[in-house]
Order: structure tokens, then sequence, then C-alpha cells
């Protein structure tokens, strides 16, 4: 079983003479900032002058400057820009400021798990990452709860990297609610493959599958929706919240008997083999060198495949019959 961590596991005061530089203050970066900083500790925050998330720091309280202003100021640093931007901002921004005995943070460890960052031996590197959006983060941190977290360590240069990550983690909250060890390999791998063969890929591919069936079967594309796509929110609030068997007691007889005996022949053996090649591409690194790639060439597949989705019927009538709900954000559109 893993081991899991509390508020009474954590010293915040490890963290207290420390500075704390948070690289980014997109969706994590803001909460994490946040909650630092009204835990009481010396937060600064690096983005790029001129844009929304630069103004939303000023409008926090936090004079934001460039990652190598921060790096350079905090024992601290923690890298919550996007996986792809990382390297390039750690290279030319970071590395030169990583002084013996700092910290080097992360929240996924794609970068460190496929050697795009390879940090000096002198620093300690760790992992704390909320199992949650920004927002609930710090609507948790206000409300005196928190979001379980993963903490792991890749290199302890000063023998008390995991109390340094377990402070951090405390100090944005986790601990309140848990915070469970892991490796940067673990994490980045399952987090990968729970992307790519199930939260998004399998989901967003299943129900494309589901809708194009009944069309071709001669159903109007407005109830095919409401059936295949809108009402997975329901099941899936249902699952997360009592797990699947507490799902399958909560919706009709009928519904649990087609999961229990037709579920098996939408996802079945082949299916499994497939998840486990998309596995094993992953931990080969065969996925990282394709996505790496794939970015160095101005990400022509990516954008190909993007714009092709968007022009899948399903889009069209999902437009359609948002603005019939009222409660839907008008930009999620």
């Amino acid at each position: 079983m893993a081991k899991i961590y509390y508020d009474t596991d954590a010293d915040l005061g490890i963290l207290k003479d420390k500075k704390i530089a948070i690289i980014g203050y997109g969706i994590q970066g803001r909460a994490h900032a946040l909650n630092l900083k009204d835990s009481g500790l010396d937060v600064v925050v690096a983005e790029i002058s001129g844009t929304q998330s630069f103004e939303q720091a000023k409008k926090d309280g936090f004079n934001p400057v460039s990652a190598k202003e921060a790096s350079a100021e905090a024992q601290v640093i923690q890298i919550l820009v996007q996986d792809h931007i990382q390297p390039k901002v750690y290279n030319e921004e970071i590395k030169k400021n990583l002084a013996k005995g700092k910290a080097l943070g992360f929240s996924h460890g794609f970068n460190i798990r496929f050697k795009q960052i390879k940090p000096s031996k002198k620093i300690d590197v760790f992992m704390v990452a909320p199992k949650g959006p920004g927002s609930l983060v710090r609507k948790m941190y206000i409300e005196a709860k928190g979001v379980p977290c993963l903490v792991a360590i890749h290199q302890d240069a000063s023998g008390k990297a995991k109390d340094i990550a377990l402070a951090y983690a405390k100090g944005i909250g986790g601990t309140k609610a848990g915070v469970i060890e892991t490796t940067f390999t673990e994490e980045t791998e399952t987090d990968l493959f729970g992307e790519q063969a199930v939260l998004c890929g399998g989901v967003t591919e299943l129900i494309k599958a589901g809708f194009d069936t009944l069309l071709e079967a001669g159903f109007q594309p407005e109830i095919a929706y409401f059936e295949v796509l809108h009402e997975l929110k329901l099941i899936t609030d249902l699952i997360q919240e009592t797990g699947i068997s507490g799902m399958r007691r909560r919706v009709s007889n009928t519904a649990c008997y087609g999961d229990l005996t037709r579920g098996p022949k939408v996802i079945n053996e082949k299916t499994r083999k497939i998840m486990k090649k998309i596995l094993k591409d992953i931990q080969s690194g065969k996925f990282a060198r394709e996505w790496i790639k794939e970015n160095t060439a101005g990400r022509p597949v990516f954008n190909e495949l993007l714009k092709k989705g968007d022009s899948h019927p399903i889009e069209e009538v999902g437009r359609k019959l948002r603005e019939m709900m009222p409660w839907m954000r008008s930009e999620r559109k």
C-alpha cells in the first residue's frame, strides 16, 4: 500500500526562511502562489509581462518578474508552465541560478522522466502534484480543506528533500486531504496512460463511435448527442463520488444489466491489448520522443488532427443544443 502523509507529518517551518518562486501563473500556478502566501510563506511569481496571467498576478497582489529573476532570489523553485515549454524556460532562465542547496519542484514528472531537464546533482528535485484543477486547490484551501496530492523525490542532495516537498504540500493545503508517495516515473507513466487510453483518447473516441453508429442507423443527431455525450457527466459524477459499484446501484437495473453484459463486448481483449501497447510506447519513451519531435516541427500533426476533430458532426450538433441549456457557460460552447 502507498505511504500517505497528513498535516502532522509535515513541518511548514522548513520553508519559513526560504523564498519560493512560482514559475508560471496559470491555473495551478495561481492556486499554489495564493495558498502558499496565505500559509505565511514568502512567494515570488514569474510570468511574462503583458499576458493575462501577468495582469492577474498583479491583481492578486504579486509583483511578477521574469523566471530568471525569480529563480535567482528564491531557494525553492516550482515550475508550473506547460510541459513543452519547461525545458526552454529551465535552460535559458533557471538553470544558471540553481546553486547548491536549492530545490527544484514540479507538478508533473514528464521532463524529468524523459530527461528533457537534467538538473545538477547538487540540488534537491521534488514533485508535489495536486490531483485536481487549480481552481479546486484554491477553493478547498479557502474552505480549510484540501485536495489530495502526490509527492515524489528525484534527487535528495540536502537530505531534506522530502521534508521540503511535504512542507510545500502542506502550504498548498494538500496534507489536509492526504499526500500519497510515488515516483516521477510512476506519476508520469500512469498520467500519460490515463490521458491517452481512458480519460481523453478513450472517452472521446468512444463518444464519437457511439454517435456515428446511431446516425448510421438513422437516428436523429440531437437524440444521439444526448444519449452518448450529454448524459456522460451524470455517469462520471456518480463514478467519481461513489465508485463503479456505486454508480451501478444508482442507475436503473436495465442500465446496470446492459453495463455488465455489453460493456465487455465493447472494451474487449483486443482493446486491452492495444492499451498495453500504448503503455509500452509510453514506458519506452516512444510517445515522448514523438511529442517532442512534433513540437520541434511546429505541431503539424497536432494542429491537423485538432482541426479535423473540430469538424466532426457531433461538435456542430453540440453547439446548437448547448444554446438550449442556460446553465452552460458560454465560453465552453
